[in-house]
């Protein structure tokens, strides 16, 4: 049995005294929202922590809002919650679906918003126990100087499974981050897509004492549509191989205005593919075969997560393909 090690737990009701702990703390204390990720990985060893701070109590962090015509979620709202909100489901439906599609009843139940766009970052090296890395040498995730996916590689590839992530940043999201700086609450957004860095072991760019409160979302026009694919071993419980979003722009003519492509687990941050290059082109069966090809000629699986990265790679312009059939319709 894996147990959880010693760890001081703190549970503020209020945002600035979750930042102070933070700052006080620095790398030896984690925020905590529903624990699904941080606990297994504790136990695992992979994260090491002396202070918890729970962030449920702080009701800042709580609810979905409609207001001046964007949709705000908080970061602790439960993705049950995301998934069955009437406003969700009618305003940003590809955002429900993917959260409905998360892991497993029960896991939802406790996981959050927050905690799935946080989501540490995932390695066939790294997510196995701290006996299995010891005996490998580690990696540049763990306590080694080596990368087992690039032999040589300077920076740590492993990929975000965050399912929200891609659909979000398809829906033109922001975050909003909160810190503590000289003993003062400091506030700041930035584009959602902008939250995630390239290396792997630091993928979030957040300071130690800074936290995502909220995710604000435009209203999407009538003539924007989004959608949202995952494949998996299983259809429950498992991370996603490839998951991808797709933001299509429709004229009056029914050709494509703009649009995003956004394919994740491919490395620590999505890849964001604007769509301007097809621009002018019908919506319709071969505009999806050309947006597979140009996911199959533009992202590249590596072997970071428990699948052949060239089935991974052939799999994802499939996915590709059949997303945008799906959205022919709309």
């Amino acid at each position: 049995m894996l147990r959880l090690p010693p760890f001081d737990v703190h549970l503020p009701d209020e945002l600035g005294a979750a930042l102070a702990l933070l700052a006080k703390h620095g790398r030896q204390a984690r925020p905590m929202q529903g624990g699904t990720d941080l606990v297994p990985n504790l136990k695992l060893g992979q994260t090491k922590l002396e202070h918890a701070v729970l962030l449920a109590g702080i009701d800042e962090l709580h609810g979905i809002e409609l207001d001046d015509g964007e949709l705000r979620l908080g970061a602790a709202t439960g993705l049950n919650a995301l998934a069955q909100d009437p406003q969700v489901q009618a305003h940003l439906p590809a955002l429900a679906f993917a959260a409905s599609r998360i892991a497993s009843p029960q896991i939802r139940s406790m996981g959050t918003l927050g905690g799935n766009l946080c989501l540490d970052t995932r390695c066939r090296y790294i997510n196995q126990s701290e006996l299995w890395r010891q005996a490998l040498g580690g990696c540049l995730k763990s306590h080694g100087r080596e990368c087992h996916v690039v032999p040589g590689g300077q920076g740590c590839v492993a990929a975000l499974s965050s399912d929200t992530a891609p659909v979000l940043i398809a829906y033109g999201a922001c975050v909003h981050i909160a810190g503590w700086q000289d003993s003062a609450l400091v506030r700041r957004h930035i584009a959602l897509a902008d939250l995630y860095d390239s290396d792997g072991v630091r993928h979030l760019r957040l300071a130690d004492a800074e936290i995502v409160t909220a995710v604000r979302v435009p209203l999407p026009s009538a003539n924007v549509h989004v959608g949202y694919r995952k494949w998996a071993v299983r259809k429950s419980i498992d991370f996603p191989l490839i998951s991808v979003a797709l933001r299509l722009e429709r004229s009056d003519t029914g050709s494509l205005l703009a649009g995003l492509l956004v394919v994740s687990v491919l490395g620590p941050r999505p890849r964001v593919i604007d769509l301007k290059a097809l621009a002018g082109r019908t919506i319709d069966a071969d505009l999806a075969k050309a947006l597979g090809q140009m996911a199959f000629d533009r992202c590249r699986p590596l072997p970071n997560v428990p699948y052949d990265a060239d089935y991974r790679r052939e799999r994802l312009a499939v996915e590709v393909r059949r997303l945008c059939t799906e959205m022919l319709n709309l």
